[in-house]
């Protein structure tokens, strides 16, 4: 959609490397789990690589923002 006080927008495809750097820095993702028959929520960091668990997602949470980085749910 354009008009007279906007300038229209390009978009460009993202390749697969560019896609998964975004938020790389920025985001750590937090996702409830099973870990030995106890629930437990399980921090990735934004490659999907396991980084630490907690036991509660308060816990999770908290210790994704004191390493300066966002947390988000993952269901």
């Amino acid at each position: 959609m354009k008009d007279s006080n906007s300038r229209s927008a390009t978009f460009t495809q993202l390749s697969q490397q560019a896609f998964i750097a975004l938020g790389l820095q920025d985001v750590a993702y937090v996702k409830p789990t099973l870990d030995k028959g106890q629930m437990v929520f399980a921090i990735h960091t934004a490659d999907g690589r396991f980084a630490a668990s907690a036991a509660t997602r308060e816990l999770a949470f908290a210790t994704v923002r004191q390493n300066d980085l966002e947390p988000v749910d993952v269901h």
